[in-house]
């Protein structure tokens, strides 16, 4: 199973975009994305892709390439965000925000680690049983890290900002023995060089 980041997003001005509607792939982010399903191994007989846009476009050339209809779940979306729309440097001064950063290992701000680990297994454990073949999923960082910290047996609590999870890149699991393992990571748009400002 390939979890795979989607690509570089339209987003001026630098706001966490979380699950709201409207933010799109950039130009580069579409070659991103392309780059990402030409990276993928030969099999892979279904897609899924979380709901929101980013997600659904940067699933298209994976579907394009190996003639794939896309499958949406609800449960590999981008965690809720209470700073979603927000410059989170600016949102953090605001006194009236202060509530939401009592408790950064859960996180206080969103959907706690654990019931986006929850969500993300469930998800696997299911495709890994219904599935003949490689899937590729199509999500979002912090769920992709969240799943990695666990397959690995790290804390679920970290720094956002040393997250291993790139814009459209690969992160592989197997289940064996009722555990996800993770098999492989891949950074295929690493040349392209692009830094995401808004994700969660």
């Amino acid at each position: 199973m390939h979890l795979v980041r989607h690509g570089e997003v339209d987003n001026p001005r630098g706001v966490l975009y979380s699950r709201l509607p409207g933010f799109n792939l950039s130009e580069r982010g579409a070659q991103m994305a392309s780059l990402a399903a030409a990276a993928l191994p030969e099999g892979v007989t279904r897609l899924i892709s979380s709901p929101l846009e980013r997600a659904q476009q940067s699933a298209k050339p994976i579907a394009e390439r190996f003639g794939l209809k896309i499958e949406t779940d609800i449960r590999v979306i981008e965690p809720h965000n209470q700073f979603q729309g927000k410059k989170m440097k600016l949102a953090v001064l605001n006194p009236k925000n202060w509530k939401h950063l009592t408790r950064p290992s859960q996180p206080s701000w969103g959907e706690s680690y654990t019931d986006v680990l929850n969500r993300m297994t469930d998800a696997l454990t299911e495709l890994w049983h219904e599935s003949d073949g490689e899937v590729a999923i199509v999500s979002h960082q912090m769920p992709i890290w969240i799943t990695h910290l666990a397959a690995v047996g790290e804390p679920l609590k970290h720094n956002p900002a040393r997250r291993r999870c790139a814009l459209s890149s690969i992160t592989s699991f197997e289940l064996l023995d009722g555990r996800l393992v993770e098999v492989s990571y891949q950074d295929p748009a690493a040349e392209l060089l692009s830094v995401d400002k808004g994700a969660v």
